[in-house]
């Protein structure tokens, strides 16, 4: 179960042992702390790396290296995804667009009995479309029915989702966020939202509507936003010049979540106190691209478990 941006805090074991003499039951806890990295490899141009093994990642936390307890390359592990669509009036007139986009897509990501998708909506407020399922026609139907119109919340937006759909135990967990960034009326903030998807271990892939049919500004802040929730998170920031674009950028997401290293390890420092860890990726091949969270945070000790130890 993830307990901080990265962190995973796994019950492996409960051993009930039967004594011989007074069959009496004594329990043995076994608590394990794994930080878990889910990992994309990449060339600089993009082509995605698949074939690397253990041997070519060092794993560092707060500059300390860390020693590599379980690795392997994510194929066939199931995939929680949320489609996270602005509906607000600013893209109003490339709802159609995104639809016919996200049509295409669910079909190529969505293996019936393994992977689930839900779709949630935004503009002034935020809506549960569709509940998670496995079939993508049902998801499909929804997307017809959507409409656009009002102010923007994208924070909350993303807050609601991570916070009610994607703090549960499923190990790939992931936003598809659609919108321009405009956020004018949310009471969360960027921050807040980065710490919750580190809690949570999701990764965001934000595709910028911002972009389309204009000039590009590398200063623009919405962009500078997008790029911190899918770059910070382990996912990707997509930024579509034309429609014509958006299916490509759809491909690659799904190419991408299909094509993930896992590396778990147990963290040097034991200290549960609730603090940010900064995790650094490196490769032995230097012209990889290496794509990961940016950190976690510790676990915090219970109260029961304070006391106990202070005893």
């Amino acid at each position: 179960m993830t307990i901080a941006r990265l962190t995973s805090t796994i019950l492996l074991a409960t051993l009930l042992v039967t004594t011989a003499l007074g069959q009496q039951e004594q329990t043995i806890k076994v608590d394990v702390d794994l930080v878990n990295l889910y990992l994309t490899v990449c060339t600089n141009k993009g082509r995605l790396i698949t074939n690397l093994d253990r041997e070519s990642f060092n794993i560092f936390e707060d500059g300390r290296q860390q020693v590599i307890t379980h690795f392997s390359r994510e194929t066939d592990v199931p995939l929680t995804v949320v489609l996270l669509m602005d509906t607000s009036g600013s893209v109003a007139d490339k709802l159609r667009f995104e639809r016919d986009a996200i049509a295409q897509f669910l079909p190529t990501i969505l293996r019936k009995g393994r992977d689930k998708a839900a779709l949630v909506t935004f503009n002034h407020d935020f809506e549960l479309q569709n509940d998670y399922t496995d079939d993508s026609s049902v998801l499909t139907a929804s997307l017809e029915k959507i409409r656009a119109g009002g102010g923007t919340r994208l924070y909350d937006a993303l807050y609601y989702v991570l916070q009610e759909k994607l703090s549960g135990p499923e190990e790939r967990k992931s936003i598809i966020l659609l919108t321009d960034g405009d956020d004018r009326f949310s009471h969360r903030s960027l921050q807040d939202i980065l710490q919750l998807a580190y809690r949570n271990n999701v990764s965001i892939y934000a595709i910028s509507m911002n972009n389309i049919g204009r000039r590009p500004s590398e200063s623009d802040l919405s962009d500078q936003v997008m790029r911190s929730l899918g770059d910070d998170t382990g996912g990707m920031s997509l930024f579509p010049k034309n429609m014509g674009k958006l299916a490509s950028h759809f491909e690659n997401i799904g190419n991408d979540l299909h094509s993930k290293y896992t590396i778990a390890y147990r963290s040097t420092n034991q200290e549960k106190d609730g603090t940010f860890r900064a995790i650094r990726v490196e490769l032995n091949k230097p012209h990889y691209v290496v794509r990961t969270r940016q950190g976690y945070f510790a676990p915090v000790q219970a109260v029961a478990e304070r006391k106990s130890a202070s005893k």
